[in-house]
C-alpha cells in the first residue's frame, strides 16, 4: 500500500492530476502509472474511474498498460481488473480483485458498480463465482472483526446475486456461506449452506454446514455435520481435527481426544491432530511433558500445513513460559508507589530491614537517583556473595549497595536491545528463535547490559514502563541478554562451551533477578535440545533446592519465580516439581514495605493492564 500520507484521497487527487496531464501530452504509459496510484490511495473515487475510462478509449481497451510481472504493484492489479470488466471480462476482473483483497483486506477494492450489479452474477459460470469467493475467504480471518467487514460487503452482495442466479449450485452455495459466515451474516450462512449441503451431498458442503452451525452456537448440528463429512471422506483427517476443537471448546475434552487419538491412528504425523492433542492433553492434566513434545514436534516437522498456535495459546500469559513474571522485592514495591504517586517526587530516604538484591536497588537507584538507602543488618547468608564459586561476577559492593562490577554495554547493544526486548514471547522456542538478533554482540556488551540496563525505548510500551515500573523493562533486558548469550559462539559443543560456562556463572552468582534471568535460558536450552535437558533439570533442581534452603535462614524474595521456572522446565524431577508447587500453593510470606518519606499511593493497575499474572 502507499505510505507516507495522511489523506489518501488527496493523494489520490494529486496522482490523477499528474495522470491527467500525462493524457493530455498523449503519454499513456505514465498516465497508467499515476492512475495506478490514484487507484491504490482511492480505489472507489469516480473521478479516478472516469480517468481510467478515459485512458481504456484511448489505448485500446488499455489492459495492456496494466500488465502482471513478477511483484506487481497493487494499483495495477486493480486497475487491471476493472478494466478487464470493461472488455467483457468480468470473471477475470473478479480474480484479480480477490487477490488484491487477500493481499490488503482493509481496502475497499470491490466497493464499485459493476462489481454489486444484480446482472454480473447471470453471466459468469457459478464454478468461477465459488472460486472467488473461496479466495477472498482464504485471506481474510474467521470471522472477520466487525469494524473490518464494510469492504467485504460487494463480495457479500455477489454472493446474494450469484445464489438467485443459480439457486442449485452446491459448490457456490457452501462458498457463499463461507464468505457470509466471516462476515457476521451467520443465519444466511446455515441457510445457503444447508440448501447446498442438499444440492451437492458432500465432504465440502457438510464441512460448510457444521462451520455455519458452530458460528451460530448449534453445537449439536455442527457435530453431526462434521460427523457426516467425516463418513463422506475418513481419510480427511483436518475434519476430526475440527470435531475435536470443537467438542474441547465446549468442555467435553475425553470426546474430543478420542477424535484425535482416531485421526493419529491414521497417520501419527498430522500435525493438525498432534497439535491439538498436546495442547488438549496440556489443558487437561497440566503436565509440561506435552507442551515440550509438541515443541519437539514442530522443530521436528518444519513444513507442516499451516501454522499452529496451539503452543502459543497453552504458554500464554503463564510465568516464564509466555512472560516475565513480577518482581516482588520491597523496594520494588516502594518504586511503584512513588510512580503512582498524583506528583511523584524525588529524594527522600529508604531504610531497609536487609539488602535485597542488586538488580532490585539498581532500578531503585536509576529511576530516583537521589533516594538515600540505608540497611539495618545483613543476615547470613550474605545476600552480596554468590551462592557458589564463580569466576565471573558482575557486582561488587560498596557497603550495602550494589555497583556494577563490568563495564556499560555500547551503543549498538542498547540500540539492539531496545528493539528486541519485551516482558512477553508466544513460547519459549519462540523467544530462542527471537534472540538470535543478539547473536552478533560481544560477551562483553552482553554482560553490560544484564548490570546496566538501559532506559526503556521512546514506544508505546517503553513509556508505559517507564511511567509505571521500569522494573519490569530492566527484567526484560536481563532476560533477552541471557537469551542472546545462548546463541553465542554456537559453533562451541555444549558442554565446553563460553554460553553455558557463563551462564552457570550468573545462576549461582549473587541472588539476583539475573539469577531468574539466566536460568530461564538454560530452560530454554532444554526446549530446543534434548540433550542438555537432564543437566539443565538438574541445575534448576539445585538452584532452587538452594533457595528453599537458603529462605529458612533469611528472606529469598526470587524464590517464587524460581518455582515457577522449574515448573517450565523439561524434564523436572517429580519430587522437585512436587515442592514447587507446594511453594507455589502457599500464600506469599508477609512483608511490611519500607516507607520512605514523601512517597504515594501503591501503584497497581498499568501492571494488571501490560502482563496477566498466572
Amino acid at each position: 500500500m502507499p505510505e507516507g500520507t495522511d489523506d489518501p484521497r488527496l493523494s489520490a487527487e494529486g496522482e490523477l492530476a499528474l495522470a491527467r496531464l500525462a493524457l493530455d501530452e498523449g503519454d499513456l504509459r505514465h498516465a497508467a502509472g499515476h492512475l495506478a496510484g490514484a487507484i491504490a490511495y482511492a480505489p472507489t473515487m469516480p473521478e479516478v474511474h472516469e480517468a481510467l475510462a478515459q485512458l481504456a478509449a484511448r489505448a485500446d481497451g488499455g489492459v495492456d498498460l496494466f500488465p502482471l510481472d513478477q511483484h506487481p504493484f497493487i494499483g495495477t492489479v486493480v486497475a487491471r481488473a476493472h478494466l478487464l470488466a470493461a472488455a467483457g471480462r468480468p470473471g477475470d476482473g473478479l480474480e484479480l480483485l480477490a487477490a488484491a483483497t487477500g493481499h490488503a483486506p482493509s481496502a475497499d477494492w470491490a466497493g464499485v458498480p459493476w462489481v454489486s450489479a444484480p446482472e454480473l452474477a447471470g453471466h459468469l459460470d457459478p464454478d468461477r463465482i465459488a472460486r472467488v469467493l473461496m479466495q477472498v475467504c482464504a485471506g481474510v480471518p474467521d470471522p472477520v472483526p466487525e469494524q473490518a467487514r464494510e469492504p467485504l460487503w460487494p463480495y457479500l452482495r455477489l454472493a446474494r446475486h450469484a445464489v438467485a442466479a443459480h439457486p442449485r449450485h452446491g459448490l457456490l452455495l457452501g462458498a457463499a456461506s463461507a464468505l457470509a459466515r466471516r462476515v457476521g451474516a451467520v443465519t444466511l450462512a446455515v441457510d445457503w449452506a444447508s440448501q447446498g449441503a442438499r444440492e451437492l451431498p458432500s465432504k465440502l458442503s457438510e464441512v460448510w454446514l457444521g462451520y455455519a452451525y458452530r458460528s451460530a452456537g448449534r453445537t449439536a448440528e455442527a457435530l453431526a455435520a462434521l460427523r457426516r463429512a467425516v463418513d463422506h471422506d475418513p481419510d480427511d483427517l483436518s475434519v476430526y481435527a475440527d470435531i475435536a476443537g470443537t467438542l474441547a471448546d465446549h468442555g467435553r475434552l475425553d470426546e474430543a481426544l478420542d477424535w484425535v487419538d482416531r485421526a493419529l491412528a491414521r497417520d501419527p504425523t498430522f500435525d493438525c491432530a498432534v497439535h491439538t492433542g498436546h495442547r488438549l492433553r496440556y489443558r487437561r492434566d497440566g503436565n509440561l511433558d506435552h507442551l515440550v513434545a509438541l515443541a519437539d514436534f514442530a522443530r521436528d516437522h518444519p513444513d507442516d500445513s499451516h501454522e499452529h498456535s496451539d503452543l502459543a495459546e497453552c504458554c500464554q500469559g503463564e510465568s516464564w513460559l509466555g512472560r516475565i513474571p513480577p518482581a516482588t522485592e520491597a523496594v520494588v514495591a516502594v518504586l511503584r508507589q512513588v510512580l503512582a504517586a498524583a506528583e511523584p517526587e524525588g529524594g527522600g530516604q529508604l531504610r531497609m530491614t536487609a539488602p535485597e538484591p542488586p538488580s532490585a536497588v539498581r532500578a531503585l537507584l536509576t529511576t530516583i537517583p537521589d533516594v538515600t538507602v540505608t540497611v539495618d543488618q545483613v543476615p547470613e547468608p550474605d545476600l552480596r556473595q554468590p551462592r557458589r564459586q564463580v569466576s565471573l561476577q558482575l557486582w561488587r559492593y560498596d557497603g550495602t549497595t550494589p555497583v556494577p562490577a563490568v563495564p556499560a554495554p555500547s551503543d549498538s547493544a542498547v540500540e539492539r536491545i531496545r528493539h528486541l526486548a519485551h516482558p512477553a514471547w508466544p513460547h519459549p522456542p519462540a523467544a530462542y528463535d527471537a534472540a538470535v538478533g543478539l547473536a552478533t554482540l560481544d560477551l562483553d556488551d552482553l554482560l553490560g547490559l544484564l548490570a546496566h540496563p538501559p532506559g526503556a525505548p521512546p514506544t508505546e510500551l517503553g513509556r508505559a514502563l517507564a511511567e509505571h515500573d521500569p522494573t519490569l523493562w530492566h527484567r526484560s533486558v536481563q532476560v533477552w541478554a541471557c537469551l542472546g548469550l545462548l546463541h553465542h559462539r554456537t559453533d562451541e559443543p555444549w558442554s565446553e562451551s563460553t554460553r553455558r560456562r557463563v551462564l552457570l556463572d550468573l545462576v549461582w552468582g549473587v541472588e539476583d533477578w539475573i539469577t531468574e534471568a539466566a536460568l530461564f535460558a538454560l530452560v530454554t536450552a532444554a526446549w530446543m535440545d534434548p540433550s542438555v535437558r537432564t543437566e539443565v533439570a538438574d541445575v534448576v533442581a539445585a538452584r532452587f533446592t538452594d533457595a528453599i534452603e537458603v529462605a529458612q535462614r533469611r528472606s529469598v524474595s526470587i524464590k517464587r519465580s524460581l518455582a515457577r521456572l522449574v515448573l517450565a522446565t523439561p524434564q523436572a524431577e517429580p519430587a522437585v516439581l512436587a515442592a514447587a508447587r507446594q511453594l507455589l500453593a502457599a500464600p506469599p510470606a508477609g512483608r511490611t514495605v519500607p516507607r520512605p518519606r514523601r512517597f504515594g499511593q501503591l501503584w497497581g493497575r498499568m501492571w494488571q493492564r501490560l502482563t496477566r499474572q498466572s
